[in-house]
């Protein structure tokens, strides 16, 4: 499959806007696109895509999903007076017509099918397409919240329908319910919706009982509805990345989609007037991320809402730049999830517990009501009182989002004589300087006079030195001796500018806590051996009855312990070791590689023993950035490991607030702590 990335924009699109008073639609603007798109061309990266055509969708393609009567009806709104149309949209709700907007709205749909295409046919990896109108608060027969066709319902049907895929999972970020694709899709097991929205206790638009945790799918489609409500206003990158990593990524993949489609709404980000949110713009570049290694990197990014014309491009130009390849921003702010998300986490969980085997130890829901529910009460009650009026989120102001600079070298590999370097990497050596090698000798090497191992020392300390210049990327390194070389790029690492050091081993190897007593390094080590007692916050040994060979039970331990732990700890360099004898296999390899890549800005260091030449490519290929394979459907882990992994996030989370799955005082086991509340 080639690399390219699709972008899908016509400025026809543009050529509608509200054309009477009206508050609510006020904000739906031309200018959500042109500025989106200006912001891509004046940062280069719209020239890094490949620019599809867009086309209309046809009859066909919006009968997937539409009535007859809705497609005729809206039909013949090019041809309406102003008074017509005006009385046309007060029969539908939130939304607004115009004459136009029909060839736009087939536009729209058109283009999230020629985006669908391009990736389903190998001739990119993966896409954005720019579209207005949006699309997910559309229904059946009804237009509603700006939306006249359901750009991503359409797609996935026409995905099932044209190319045979079985699963598709739909990640809506859009800061509103997507009720259109639920209603769609809410006794279909063969498309996941995932939705989290501002709700608070349904008291935001669009008010609907449908949208809060309990509305898992109806029939043979329960359970693949997921609703994230969020009931307080502020939430930041924690919370997001907290859903991600103990509600969306564990059932995705478990159920190990085909194609994810992502409503990529970015009125989820800060300043946004109607979302009122904190997460700053770059971590649209991390829940990208999150995303790529799934049903084989085939992802869709198809706009939806963003009415801050500031933080819209700025997180459309996140979402492109993570899309292309280029390594991620180092993740900012991460204090943890505040009381409201945990229990909306808490409450999710424990609804869908029944339906996913990677949730069966999540805790049972809270016996009274989420406490937010008395907050926001209380809160209403005081403002009517006091007449306090809000800081409008137009006024937010939040500093630019961090550059990203891809390195001049995206790969380089120390290898032996004799192993051949995969196509797109570079071979890696060092000229030896004779202060180094002696003190590697010193330090490693006092009982042999071995000038391969010490080439190869002196090789992986040049390299780690080219990585904090950001030089290279990332590296991968064939070695004699996994244990040792390890020790020398934690001691080397140490003394150089990286401030921490994520060491992740797969597998038996003898292992230095060296640097983890004052946090300069986080050891987190998989395998069957088990451990006496935690060794301290910063060295976590994760024991699983069959090592690393359930990939079920691997899987659930790196999207719930190690993601979370990876992402609050914000290393300055990871290292990925793979020992002898892991049992770990490659696709579970490559996902682990994959999902790395989100830290460090990609800085990632692998070691592998000698023996390992056939994980060389696999390996290679991930840190390259292409996805990895699908892991297929994963069965229920071992419930053993389902024990041995909870304990232990019970026993971590007092100092690691991104391992929270429950608020205080909720019930279902959990340790107590004091979470933070937003104020």
């Amino acid at each position: 499959m080639k690399m390219g990335t699709a972008l899908l924009y016509d400025e026809e699109m543009t050529k509608y806007k509200l054309l009477w008073v009206d508050p609510v639609c006020k904000i739906e603007v031309p200018e959500r696109l042109t500025v989106s798109h200006e912001a891509l061309v004046k940062t280069g990266l719209a020239d890094r895509c490949i620019a599809v055509p867009v086309r209309e969708a046809t009859d066909a393609d919006i009968l997937l999903v539409h009535s007859e009567e809705y497609l005729e009806a809206v039909k013949t709104t090019p041809y309406m007076t102003l008074e017509e149309l005006m009385e046309f949209t007060l029969q539908h709700g939130d939304v607004y017509f115009h004459p136009n907007i029909y060839h736009c709205a087939k536009l729209a749909a058109g283009a999230t099918l020629q985006l669908v295409d391009s990736v389903m046919t190998g001739k990119v990896r993966n896409g954005m397409a720019l579209v207005r109108p949006p699309g997910h608060h559309s229904m059946r027969s009804a237009a509603n919240g700006f939306c006249v066709f359901n750009n991503v319902a359409i797609a996935a049907r026409y995905a099932k329908q044209k190319y045979g895929i079985k699963r598709v999972l739909i990640v809506d970020w859009d800061v509103h319910h997507g009720q259109g694709v639920q209603y769609c899709f809410e006794d279909d097991p063969s498309v996941l919706y995932f939705s989290w929205h501002r709700y608070e206790h349904q008291k935001f638009w669009p008010q609907l009982r449908d949208s809060d945790y309990d509305s898992v799918g109806k029939e043979k489609g329960a359970g693949f509805n997921i609703n994230v409500p969020w009931n307080k206003v502020g939430m930041k990158n924690s919370d997001y990345l907290s859903v991600f990593c103990h509600v969306l990524l564990p059932i995705a993949y478990e159920f190990s989609p085909d194609l994810v489609l992502v409503c990529a709404g970015f009125d989820s980000a800060i300043g946004d007037p109607e979302g009122e949110m904190r997460a700053s713009p770059d971590i649209f570049a991390h829940l990208t991320h999150l995303l790529m290694n799934l049903a084989g990197g085939k992802l869709c990014a198809v706009l939806e809402g963003g009415y801050n014309l500031t933080s819209l491009h700025q997180s459309v130009c996140q979402t492109v730049q993570t899309l292309l390849g280029d390594p991620a921003p180092r993740p900012a702010n991460l204090d943890g999830p505040c009381t409201s998300a945990l229990e909306s986490l808490h409450c999710v969980r424990a609804a869908h517990k029944q339906y996913w085997s990677c949730l069966k130890h999540a805790a049972e829901l809270p016996t009274s009501d989420v406490s937010t529910k008395c907050i926001k009460l209380a809160e209403e009650e005081e403002k009517q009182k006091t007449g306090e009026v809000e800081k409008s989120a137009e006024e937010e102001t939040w500093p630019e989002p961090p550059k990203r600079l891809a390195p001049p070298v995206s790969t380089a590999l120390v290898l032996p004589e004799g192993v051949a370097c995969p196509d797109g990497c570079k071979r890696f050596s060092s000229s030896e300087d004779p202060v180094i090698v002696n003190k590697l000798r010193e330090k490693f090497l006092t009982d042999s006079d071995d000038s391969d191992a010490l080439t190869t020392l002196s090789s992986l300390t040049a390299l780690v030195e080219k990585m904090e210049k950001n030089e290279i990327g990332n590296g991968l390194a064939l070695v004699r001796d996994v244990s040792m070389a390890m020790m020398c790029v934690v001691q080397h690492a140490a003394t150089a500018h990286h401030d921490r050091v994520l060491i992740v081993c797969v597998g038996d190897a003898v292992v230095s806590s060296q640097g983890t007593d004052d946090g300069k390094t986080l050891l987190v080590q998989f395998s069957n051996k088990e451990s006496e007692e935690q060794k301290g916050k910063f060295h976590i040994p994760v024991c699983l009855k069959k090592g690393c060979s359930d990939v079920s039970g691997f899987t659930q331990a790196v999207l719930g312990l190690l993601l979370p732990l990876g992402y609050e700890y914000d290393p300055s360099l990871v290292l990925l070791v793979r020992a002898p004898g892991s049992g770990l296999s490659d696709g579970a390899w490559q996902q682990l590689t994959g999902l790395l890549q989100g830290l460090a800005q990609g800085h990632t260091l692998v070691l592998m023993q000698e023996g390992e030449k056939a994980c060389v490519g696999p390996t290679a290929s991930s840190l390259l950035g292409v996805a990895a394979p699908p892991l297929g459907k994963l069965h229920a882990p071992l419930p053993e490991d389902v024990e041995a992994l909870e304990r232990l996030r019970l026993g971590l989370q007092a100092d690691w607030k991104l391992l929270r799955t429950t608020a205080p005082e909720t019930g279902g086991g959990e340790a107590p702590f004091f979470g933070s509340e937003i104020s």
